[in-house]
């Protein structure tokens, strides 16, 4: 079955508060607040799309896959790309937990892939 994985996101992104994130992006309070309490079962491609922009991301990584025990499952099939792992990045999490001395390094290592991935687009 197909579901979405926003929780694993918001972490990810360090994105504590995930309502006034998404009204910020331009979501309405209903839309936010279903999707922040984990009620959203479809999405229009035209959230779908505005959810990818907000978040810098692709719809892989804001669904899972888990695959139906009852039916034959393809061990090749294209659908184990988007499987996620039970573990979850909190960022924010594993930032607090850095000496602030160390910060400076993992800041310039952050720096340098973006500088490499803006030198790869041009």
């Amino acid at each position: 079955m197909l579901t979405f994985s926003f929780d694993r996101i918001f972490k990810a992104k360090g994105i504590d508060k995930p309502f006034t994130f998404l009204t910020k992006a331009g979501f309405s309070d209903n839309f936010a607040t279903k999707l922040k309490n984990d009620k959203i079962k479809q999405i229009g491609l035209k959230e779908l799309e505005k959810l990818c922009i907000a978040f810098r991301c692709t719809p892989n990584d804001l669904m899972d896959w888990v695959p139906d025990e009852n039916l034959h499952s393809d061990k090749e099939h294209p659908l184990h790309t988007i499987r996620k792992s039970d573990r979850v990045i909190d960022m924010k999490k594993i930032l607090h937990s850095i000496p602030v001395d160390e910060l400076e390094e993992i800041e310039g290592f952050i720096s340098d892939k973006l500088k490499a991935r803006a030198d790869k687009t041009q």
